[in-house]
């Protein structure tokens, strides 16, 4: 297929004052990305070796899911200690030399913080077990006596996250909360221990360093006052419209508050980012007022169907809605938590048609984008693993819902597994054969590829002063599609515009275009002052004329 681009070059990121509300932030699965010392599993230092990759596919900061040291069974987010790197991943020291890197090249580092739950085996939670009840060291956690004459039944109706009840029963017979993994007890927020401890852990990783931190279940640490019961029972999801007593309770926003503070404190703009699965958008706003987190994740967004209509109504919810708060809005189309986006769209050409034009939608929308590792390559997901291999704990809910299948090590090199992951032979997750066609070596050879595709778009996004933060406009177009200008003031006063246009629909449509074209997920041609679309296709021109085109 042809692309048409323009020819600009990414200039590294330099210091500047809200960076965060246009940035392109690559998510990096820690254990998936990069190998350096052969044990199939990815670190530290794997990612300081691929920094220049990053670099040069041009995006503005990368975001590391949790490396500290954690029994894994939730594969990390069951943190026993909050400022060490566990030896999987490497060191401190390594992770001082990747910061130190990064910022010479112009990335920022995000990293993870998970402050609702700790691993069992987090110092805290084993001097609580053996404390016993009504003890100081309880009180960190959410410790309760059981219901029934012998308190044989959980304190109340909760569910886990991970299926099966959310409360554990100690040798002494009281009862703890985890809302997710029986091995990562809830922690308590209503302690003042709990609030400072966190906001020196904040303080740890900021004086390393670290550019911001990803909020891991931002919207989870508060619980209704005396934990009533939910009153139904139903599979519990991160995502849905049902109010919970666990989640998204008013009194997370004082947390936040506070950590905007300590946060603002610092210099160089370092950001807090919320994972807030929020009923409405409206709730989701909360998190990004502004004196609360800088961004929250766009989780709407992400699960909206690939359909016009759902798409239009999500992203003018979405702008409205963090309008209202002054902040920008995120984009994302995958992450480490669910199935990846080329499968989610149909699989196969059509799934990965979708999966181009959804690049290029997303690139073009105000605000900031996240880029989940892999994505950038049209990586599906990874569907028939062996059960052996299959041992995240979400599986215990569902065993279809498990999440191994989208974190599968990104392949890099060469005809066989593991592709350039690392110097040894296995990576921890099986790779497929056919990803031999998908390497980053193969995919920076081929000027049509998903690779090439997402260099592109990136660098002129970069350099078009119409995309990144700011306003929108829809323009009219032929039934299933999404038309819109991107307007601004270049530095030389000349008034610029960029026009997306996306045919989602199973017809190939034509639409007015008044430019040059800049890049095509796919092929078009021009008919007279038209634009020939085929299905599952996106264009950006230049939109010199776009006023011609009219709003809808």
């Amino acid at each position: 297929m042809t692309q048409h681009m323009v020819d600009v070059s990414a200039p590294a990121t330099g210091p500047g004052a809200r960076w965060w509300r246009d940035a392109v932030i690559y998510q990096v699965y820690v254990r998936s990305f990069a190998d350096s010392d052969g044990d199939g599993i990815g670190d530290l230092p794997g990612i300081r070796s691929r920094l220049p990759y990053l670099a040069e596919l041009g995006v503005d900061a990368v975001w590391i899911t949790p490396f500290y040291p954690s029994p894994m069974a939730d594969f990390g987010y069951d943190v026993a200690d909050y400022r060490g790197v566990d030896p999987i991943f490497g060191s401190l020291d390594d992770a001082r030399a990747l910061l130190r890197d990064a910022h010479d090249l112009g990335l920022r580092i995000i990293v993870d913080l998970v402050p609702n739950h700790t691993s069992d085996r987090h110092p805290w939670f084993v001097e609580a077990l053996a404390a016993g009840p009504g003890s100081p060291a309880r009180d960190r956690y959410i410790f309760r006596d059981g219901r029934g004459p012998d308190g044989s039944l959980p304190p109340n109706d909760w569910e886990s996250v991970f299926g099966g009840p959310a409360w554990t029963r100690v040798p002494d017979g009281q009862w703890y909360l985890h809302l997710f993994a029986t091995e990562q007890p809830d922690l308590n927020w209503d302690n003042p221990e709990v609030r400072a401890e966190f906001e020196d852990i904040l303080r740890f990783w900021l004086d390393l360093g670290v550019d911001g931190f990803r909020i891991d279940v931002a919207h989870g640490m508060v619980k209704a006052e005396g934990l009533p019961d939910v009153g139904w029972q139903g599979q519990v999801t991160m995502l849905g419209r049902n109010i919970l007593p666990y989640f998204d309770q008013d009194g997370v926003h004082e947390i936040h508050r506070s950590w905007r503070r300590l946060l603002d404190s610092y210099p160089g703009e370092r950001i807090g980012v919320a994972e807030a699965w929020a009923p409405t958008p409206e709730r989701l706003a909360c998190y990004v007022r502004p004196d609360e987190l800088h961004q929250a994740f766009n989780f709407h967004y992400l699960v909206a169907d690939w359909d016009h209509r759902a798409k239009r109504e999500v992203i003018e919810e979405s702008l409205r809605t963090a309008g209202l708060v002054g902040a920008p809005t995120t984009w994302v189309l995958s992450n480490h938590d669910v199935k990846r986006h080329v499968t989610r769209y149909g699989g196969g050409d059509l799934g990965l048609r979708r999966a181009r034009a959804a690049a290029l939608l997303m690139l073009a929308l105000p605000g900031s984008a996240y880029i989940y590792q892999g994505e950038e390559l049209g990586l599906a997901e990874v569907l028939d693993l062996p059960d052996e291999y299959r041992l995240d704990p979400q599986r215990a809910r569902d065993p279809e819902e498990g999440r191994d299948g989208c974190r599968v090590p990104i392949p890099w090199s060469g005809d066989e597994p593991p592709f350039g992951f690392g110097p040894g032979r296995t990576s921890w997750l099986p790779m497929p054969e056919h990803w031999r066609e998908l390497t980053v070596e193969r995919q920076s050879a081929d000027p049509d590829s998903m690779l090439a595709l997402y260099r592109r778009a990136l660098a002129i996004r970069r350099e078009h002063p119409a995309l990144g933060d700011g306003p929108l406009r829809w323009l009219a177009g032929p039934p299933g599609t999404l038309v819109f200008a991107r307007e601004a003031t270049a530095q030389d006063g000349v008034e610029r515009s960029l026009v997306c246009a996306v045919n989602m629909g199973d017809r190939t449509v034509r639409v007015p275009a008044f430019g040059p074209v800049l890049l095509a997920s796919g092929p078009v041609r021009t008919e007279g002052e038209c634009l020939v679309l085929p299905p599952d296709t996106a264009v950006w021109w230049n939109g010199a004329g776009a006023d011609s085109a009219g709003g809808d």
